[in-house]
């Protein structure tokens, strides 16, 4: 397997495995993994209804440029770095795209 299909099934599992149902979550708020393997873009989507609050939220998104993980949003407490290394994914392939170019040199992570 290519790395890309790889890097693509790592991240689609850890998409899936978040959107199950949880307990404490509100059962009216569904989760959509949104995926797109041919630009590489992965989502996991929140939306529903709270109360009288519409809600449509991004949890996560993933990109894979040129070959690496790009962690472009992150809403949760989830420490999703932690989970692809133990996939395999070698810190050199991670990038954090959610924090500014000139801080990720001090992130132990790729830059680009």
């Amino acid at each position: 397997m290519d790395k890309v299909k790889k890097y693509q099934n790592i991240i689609i599992n850890f998409l899936q495995e978040q959107a199950k149902p949880t307990k404490g979550i509100n059962p009216s708020i569904r989760r959509e993994v949104i995926i797109d393997r041919e630009s590489n873009n992965f989502q996991l989507l929140h939306i529903g209804w709270q109360e009288s609050y519409y809600q449509f939220f991004i949890a996560f998104h993933f990109s894979i440029i040129n070959q690496k993980i790009w962690l472009q949003w992150n809403r949760t407490e989830h420490e999703v770095v932690d989970y692809l290394m133990e996939q395999g994914v070698p810190k050199h392939d991670i990038v954090l795209g959610l924090k500014p170019p000139y801080v990720r040199k001090d992130t132990g992570f790729a830059v680009a």
